[in-house]
């Protein structure tokens, strides 16, 4: 009786070993076929006690489920794929790894691109934000997926979530610095990014290009501490946002960008004597950068002390002659002593004399900003710029006034 309840159970053993290699061989015949509803039922069939699939068919059975699955549920696929080049690599074989590895990357390229389209064409920063982490996931190397997980997370108000993956990426290490292959044209005589260094080296080759030349892209480690403590203060946690940032810059002091960030952050708590500070000492760090003397210039013109303002903008403008914003600025910063004068005249309105030197006293300071505000219009025409002009001409009579009136109406949709 012993032996006879053996030999039953050895036939139902083999009866379930060629079960399962014919439903492998139906479900391998309905991919082929694309018929990929098929393929996933004989996969489920089996799914439940993947445990019992003979050893000799499990990497064929992991190959297909990936397959069934595929953009279905990429998840899915990529776990089965997964567990295949698990088991072939144990066993040292790769006859389903080499076919597996092109679909796995097809797989990375479809929710890499369905992630890019969900933030750039969309606008649907969730589902940026779920795709470009599945993409991480699936790619745990492309660390720049988890960082454009985290971005899309802090647009879709997912604080939490973009919380996690910034801290994520300092765990990771991550700089997020790129080298970029740059040649210029020789048609246009700019210089282009060509994306990689084949393709840059192609295009040399052909003499459209010359001068390559290799670039690192700036580090992102000082935008991912502001990102942090930018969503600390929106959750509140103002203390540990400073905190966050103070910690970075220890052991980076020489970093502008992070110094910068830093007074981003101050900025937002609106504590400028902070910012203005920080400012000082980034001038130190880096003395020919025209956008530090411009925001100091805004510092202190926003704190009243003009002539300081004034200063910092003709600094930014010696730095960088093109600078429309600074000459504008400073323009504004001269004519701001032009409320003490018109005070002065209200005050003295039946005394002709007085009241005619303050008139010229007016006039002298208009002339003083105009050459400012002339060239902030010549950089950069903004109705802004020719509403001032118009002004300024007006009250000095400047025939000139005749020929911007119809450009200002024209920008005012009149």
């Amino acid at each position: 009786m012993k032996k006879q309840i053996i030999a039953i159970s050895l036939g139902l053993m083999s009866i379930g070993m060629f079960a399962q290699k014919k439903e492998l061989r139906t479900i391998d015949k309905a991919i082929n076929k694309e018929d990929f509803k098929t393929a996933k039922e004989g996969i489920a069939a089996l799914e439940s006690n993947e445990s019992a699939i003979e050893e000799k068919y499990e990497a064929w059975y992991y190959y297909l489920k990936g397959s069934a699955y595929g953009k279905s549920n990429v998840e899915k696929a990529v776990e089965a794929y997964d567990k295949l080049f698990e088991i072939e690599k144990e066993s040292g074989k790769s006859k389903y790894t080499d076919e597996a590895k092109p679909k796995l990357n097809e797989l990375i390229q479809f929710v890499s691109n369905k992630a890019v389209n969900a933030y750039n064409n969309d606008k649907d920063y969730a589902a940026a934000t779920k795709n470009f982490y599945l993409t991480f996931k699936l790619s745990p190397r492309d660390t720049s997926f988890l960082y454009n997980a985290a971005v899309s997370a802090s647009l879709a108000k997912d604080y939490e979530v973009s919380l996690d993956y910034y801290k994520q990426l300092q765990d990771l290490g991550y700089s997020g610095i790129t080298t970029q292959y740059y040649a210029v044209n020789k048609e246009t005589g700019v210089k282009e990014n060509l994306g990689s260094k084949s393709q840059r080296d192609l295009m040399v080759k052909t003499g459209q290009y010359m001068n390559p030349m290799n670039e690192n892209s700036d580090s992102k480690k000082g935008d991912i501490i502001k990102n942090i403590s930018f969503i600390l203060i929106a959750q509140g946690k103002t203390d540990e946002a400073i905190v966050a940032i103070k910690e970075a810059r220890k052991n980076e002091p020489k970093d502008l960008n992070l110094l910068l960030n830093e007074a981003q952050l101050y900025i937002k708590l609106e504590k400028m004597d902070k910012f203005q500070e920080l400012m000082e000492e980034a001038v130190q760090l880096d003395p020919k950068n025209p956008t530090l003397f411009f925001n100091l210039g805004v510092v202190n013109q926003n704190q009243g002390k003009t002539e300081e303002a004034i200063d910092y903008y003709k600094k930014a403008i010696e730095l960088d002659p093109e600078y429309a914003d600074a000459y504008m600025n400073l323009s504004v910063s001269i004519l701001a002593g032009e409320q003490a004068i018109v005070e002065e005249m209200n005050k003295n309105l039946s005394n002709f004399k007085k009241y005619d030197e303050l008139e010229k006293k007016q006039k002298a300071l208009y002339n003083k900003a105009l050459p400012y505000l002339e060239k902030a219009d010549e950089l950069s025409r903004t109705e802004d710029t020719v509403k001032s002009l118009l002004n300024i001409y007006d009250l000095t009579g400047n025939k000139k006034a005749e020929t911007l009136r119809p450009i200002y109406k024209k920008m005012r949709g009149m």
